[in-house]
């Protein structure tokens, strides 16, 4: 660990943790008050379809945005800025009366949100540079259970008016980052920089990642982020066609968020230990396998089985490859952030259309394929740069 970062470096983990965490549960109250802002603003299906995407569109913005931004030096303003305006955006989210201002806030919250995912990943990275260790499992990690975290905020509120609950939770979230501004210096600092003396596979002259690598490490997200928004919006589907209660089918999605933050918990020291291309193309090879064998039985017991090993099989995967692309600073960060929301955002859609014209379950088979082509891919995408 770079001893001139000292005790200032392990407050400034603790800061991102907290970051980390806070987004988690930022976008779980979004997502599940949904629909209580939906009948505020009298919005149709349609109409909150369009409000998504808005949202969706204002993060790829922000994501463009933050990587050109992102340079070390100004990460402590862009991680105390954008949760700020994630923070505001949320709260005026929840007084929209009408579908233009929704929209407009929408876009501006997918924005903030976009700037500061590249802010925090890009922070990560040189923290973990610095530290000399793998820590991004466990940093994501903290981003799940935030999500688990928000997911029974939201639940144990349903009676308060989603107002009052955006209101506090965006009060709370601006109060704490104005509040750790003074605890990001050491991220600017120079030394936590990584050098490069010699070109090395998958770089390129310059010394950043190879346009090829960059783009490897960019599908191979896309893959795992489509699987991720797969289990998100069809797993409590799939339980529910085979018969579960309303109840249990609402178990699935928890059961794969538990095991990925497990996953993650315990990633970094499996990283550490095996490197991180046998960890995660295990991963990916168990997330492929126990997906297929719950979607081939047609007990709910299986198919709960089938998305916990799921989630626990890819919970290392974007971690790594986030830390990947942070050889070529947070222009890459970002690039890879980009590319691997296209399938989180396109994945449920696409699964959808293919359960149109065969069952579900071989409509989820897509996300075990592309999980099994992962594991596949992760050896050359994954290497370690060597002079």
């Amino acid at each position: 660990m770079n001893q001139t970062a000292g005790p200032e470096l392990a407050r400034s983990r603790r800061l991102l943790t907290g970051y980390f965490t806070g987004l988690g549960v930022v976008m779980a109250v979004w997502g599940a008050r949904m629909p209580a802002v939906q009948n505020t603003a009298e919005v149709s299906t349609a109409g909150l379809a369009l409000v998504l995407l808005a949202a969706a569109l204002g993060m790829v913005a922000g994501l463009q945005t933050g990587g050109r931004l992102a340079h070390p030096a100004r990460l402590p303003a862009l991680l105390t800025g954008g949760a700020i305006a994630l923070a505001v955006c949320l709260a005026v989210l929840g007084v929209c009366r009408s579908m233009e201002s929704l929209l407009v806030a929408a876009f501006v919250f997918g924005a903030a949100h976009g700037v500061l995912d590249v802010a925090v990943n890009a922070a990560a990275v040189r923290c973990q540079d610095a530290h000399g260790r793998p820590i991004m499992g466990r940093l994501h990690a903290s981003f799940s259970l935030g999500g688990l975290t928000g997911a029974a905020l939201a639940s144990a509120t349903a009676h308060t008016p989603h107002t009052v609950l955006f209101a506090g939770v965006a009060a709370t979230a601006a109060a704490a980052a104005g509040a750790a501004a003074r605890l990001t210096r050491c991220l600017a600092s120079p030394g936590l920089e990584p050098v490069h003396n010699r070109v090395a596979p998958g770089l390129d002259e310059r010394g950043g990642l190879s346009r090829p690598r960059l783009w490897l490490l960019g599908a191979l997200a896309a893959g795992t982020l489509l699987g991720e928004g797969a289990a998100a919006d069809w797993a409590a589907v799939h339980l529910h066609d085979l018969g579960a209660t309303a109840a249990t089918s609402a178990v699935a999605y928890g059961v794969y968020s538990a095991a990925m933050a497990a996953g993650r918990l315990a990633g970094d020291r499996l990283t550490a230990r095996f490197g991180a291309p046998a960890v995660v193309r295990a991963g990916a090879a168990l997330a492929a396998l126990g997906l297929a064998t719950g979607l081939a039985g047609s007990t709910i017991a299986f198919a709960l089985l089938g998305w916990a090993a799921f989630g626990l099989g890819l919970s290392v995967t974007i971690p790594s490859l986030i830390t990947a692309a942070g050889i070529g600073g947070p222009r890459a960060v970002a690039t890879v952030a980009v590319t691997g929301y296209v399938g989180l955002l396109a994945g449920p859609a696409l699964i959808g259309a293919l359960a149109t014209v065969t069952a579900l379950p071989h409509a989820l088979l897509l996300p075990a394929l592309l999980a099994a082509a992962v594991a596949a891919l992760t050896p050359k995408a994954l290497e370690k740069p060597t002079p």
